[in-house]
């Protein structure tokens, strides 16, 4: 499953409170935190919060490439995780 920029752009815009981004079966989604007790979400692999995700930039706005790389480097986690 590959995280690409534009899932961690809809993560950055999200309304959500808490929101995370999320693998269910087989795609990517933004959710709210508490929404991964649901039987929707139950499961699902959090890849990463929007917290988490705003503390990897060096400041308050991120360029393209730095969320391509951080969308490659997410993606490869998660690849990896299959063994």
């Amino acid at each position: 499953m590959t995280i690409n920029d534009d899932d961690l752009r809809r993560l950055l815009d999200s309304d959500l409170p808490d929101a995370a981004l999320v693998l269910v079966e087989g795609r990517a989604e933004v959710v709210a935190a508490r929404d991964l007790d649901t039987d929707e979400f139950r499961g699902a692999l959090q890849v990463t919060t929007r917290e988490d995700l705003r503390s990897r930039f060096a400041g308050p706005h991120v360029s393209g490439p730095e969320l391509r790389w951080i969308a490659a480097t997410l993606g490869s986690t998660v690849d990896n995780l299959g063994g």
